[in-house]
């Protein structure tokens, strides 16, 4: 007969091999599932947002100022957002929840211009196009496409992704998983090749205008083709639908689809949401807003690309509201002959006329010359647009007729298959942050941490796994209660 210590102690023995052996069952069940959440957890899609951001304040100030006596544009569907911000469009990138490591690329270009020469041409001609920001380990850059022209030399340089700016994110952590995430006024600095490319106007140092971003992430299998609620069925006349049109290929002279993107005028959509008018725009009747420009969709009419003419209805209306104005714009038309194209609308009321309607009102005439099948789809991009005499009446005298007002561009998809191009997509508004904003620092919204940021004990281990839990806490209990053998023993 074996003594009571060694009875005792072999039992420890095997109650500890049957911890250790029900422990590392399920820790080997539960390490595929913690290395398959980690990798849910990454590569997440960047894919729609914006960055706001007023490169700096004083120099717009100079470059339209009495000195320089220029002015500033926007292409490639940028837009202006407040008091003196550019807001950049399209965010596409990506983004590690886990290390917090950010790319977001956004569309869109301002050009200044300024100190015009006998010539025609400018001595500061600085163009700021495409930014990316990128944020890793806790540091921030901003990148652009720069062309500018050395002061003083007059040399152009031409850059492709320049680091423009360091951002201080002050500490901000951008791991998490939320979306959107959301930075909001990170101070800038000129980096060195940022003051080159900027053509020595600044040393590097400077203190640029704070940036905001906010950009959407797509976690991995959600990603979907981009809809722009263009295409959308509408019956027509014939009791048929442009479904059916486009499923034939649409009938001669016919196209399967078409919109214009219009974004009126810049200075006076400023104007209407400005401290004079206090006012807002709303879009009705399936109108699209892409930030700078409006689109008006579904167009219907004839086209023919042999002797370049054009006829097309669409629908959407905007409609301006503000102090002493109420000017809505619907039933947009374009006709195009002869390389010459006219955007009209029905007009009703503004200023001292509210309340009186004008139908198919001629408002811009633009260059149409460049309106051309290709790869099913006839477009035109930025049209430069001029304000027609009833143009010049339907804003109640507010701008001369010939006024520059914004470009007009236009795509007309001669075959089904064509897609027309997508508006600018400015993505998802973050949610407000909590507590008071602070004027100097960062604030991020990015931070708030999905499912599968971290491994958790998921429920799909199911009973059997909790089973072994439970045997293995039950194991160690009873060896716990085990009295410690005595002297006696």
């Amino acid at each position: 007969m074996l003594p009571c210590r060694q009875v005792r102690g072999r039992s420890r023995g095997h109650a500890r091999a049957l911890a250790v052996a029900l422990l590392t069952s399920l820790l080997g069940g539960l390490l595929p599932l913690a290395t398959a959440a980690t990798a849910r957890a990454e590569q997440r899609t960047v894919s729609g947002g914006r960055l706001d951001w007023a490169i700096k304040s004083s120099f717009q100030t100079y470059v339209t100022g009495p000195i320089a006596q220029g002015s500033w544009g926007l292409s490639g569907g940028a837009a202006t957002v407040g008091a003196n911000r550019f807001r950049f469009h399209s965010a596409t990138g990506g983004y590690d929840p886990a290390t917090g490591t950010l790319t977001a690329g956004f569309s869109g270009a301002v050009r200044f211009t300024g100190h015009k020469k006998p010539d025609g041409g400018f001595e500061l001609d600085l163009t700021i196009s495409r930014p990316q920001v990128t944020v890793s380990g806790g540091r921030g850059t901003l990148y652009a496409d720069m062309t500018s022209k050395e002061k003083g030399t007059g040399r152009v340089t031409t850059a492709a992704r320049v680091p423009l700016a360091s951002l201080d994110l002050g500490g901000v952590d951008t791991r998490g998983g939320g979306s959107p995430i959301a930075l909001d006024n990170v101070p800038a600095t000129l980096t060195a090749q940022g003051a080159r490319a900027f053509a020595g106007y600044y040393p590097a140092g400077t203190a640029l205008d704070p940036v905001s971003l906010s950009a959407d992430v797509k976690a991995p299998g959600t990603e979907g083709p981009v809809k722009d609620g263009s295409n959308d069925d509408r019956g027509t006349t014939d009791g048929s639908s442009q479904g059916e049109d486009r499923r034939r290929g649409g009938a001669p002279g016919n196209f399967a689809d078409a919109a214009v993107d219009w974004g009126v005028r810049r200075t006076f959509r400023e104007y209407v949401t400005g401290d004079i008018a206090k006012g807002a725009w709303r879009l009705t009747d399936g109108a699209q807003d892409g930030g700078a420009v409006f689109r008006f969709p579904k167009g219907k009419g004839s086209y023919d690309p042999e002797h370049g003419t054009l006829e097309a209805e669409f629908t959407g209306t905007v409609r301006f509201t503000g102090t002493h104005l109420d000017l809505a714009l619907s039933r947009f038309a374009v006709k195009v002959t002869d390389g010459r194209g006219t955007l009209s609308a029905r007009v009703t009321g503004v200023g001292a006329a509210a309340g009186a309607t004008a139908d198919r009102t001629p408002l811009v005439t633009f260059d149409a010359k460049g309106l051309k099948p290709a790869d099913g789809l006839a477009a035109l991009t930025e049209a430069p647009a001029k304000l027609t005499e009833e143009g010049a009446r339907a804003f109640g005298g507010m701008y001369r007729a010939g006024t520059e007002m914004d470009p007009v561009s236009l795509a007309v998809a001669v075959e089904a298959k064509a897609a027309l191009p997508a508006l600018p997509d400015l993505g998802s508004d973050p949610a407000p942050p909590t507590g008071p904003a602070s004027a100097t620092k960062p604030r991020n919204t990015a931070a708030s941490a999905d499912a599968t940021a971290f491994p958790v004990l998921p429920v799909s281990l199911g009973v059997g796994a909790l089973a072994l839990v439970a045997a293995a806490f039950l194991v160690l209990r009873a060896r716990r209660r085990t009295p410690a053998p005595t002297a006696q023993d």
